[in-house]
């Protein structure tokens, strides 16, 4: 009986000693991204998000509770839905969001790979895509790649 305390003592502390190990081997790999703009432990998040954090293109994240303030406030704005995992939304954004820079536009991005269930309360069936919101209602979308000059043009068109 008492090897077998013994034992089940020795396995306890691997345990512990492997949980410990592990914990500070995710705050190696993920101890930068402790304070994210998704407000959301970094080992969480989808693997395509983590390579986003520190690209200057995605740096206007809205989370939920944000949007869904701006709409009930009946704010107009622009919001890009996109999905770090989407191919089309990688190359349009590094387009969409100079020209937004350039036209000195507010353009909220919410990411669709980390809140999924927003794609049904949304209304978005591709990815990018790209709304203007008046009085908190959608106005008009654009969905898929576009060029800058498509940008440039539905921004012009909605901008006060």
């Amino acid at each position: 009986m008492k090897k077998l305390g013994i034992y089940l003592s020795i396995i306890v502390v691997l345990f512990g000693a492997l949980y410990v190990v592990n914990q500070q081997a995710n705050q190696a790999k993920y101890g930068k991204y402790a304070d994210n703009v998704y407000g959301i432990d970094p080992s969480k998040l989808h693997p395509e998000t983590l390579k986003l954090l520190d690209d200057p293109n995605y740096q206007n994240i809205i989370l939920p509770d944000a949007l869904d303030k701006k709409i009930a406030a009946q704010e107009d704005f622009f919001l890009y839905y996109f999905a770090s995992t989407c191919s089309h939304c990688k190359a349009t954004t590094p387009v969409l969001m100079p020209v937004a820079k350039e036209l000195n536009v507010d353009v909220k991005q919410f990411n669709l790979e980390e809140y999924r269930d927003a794609r049904q309360r949304y209304n978005i069936q591709f990815t990018p895509t790209f709304v203007y919101y008046k009085d908190g209602k959608e106005v008009e979308r654009l969905e898929g790649e576009q060029t800058a000059d498509t940008f440039r043009s539905f921004i012009a068109k909605h901008k006060q």
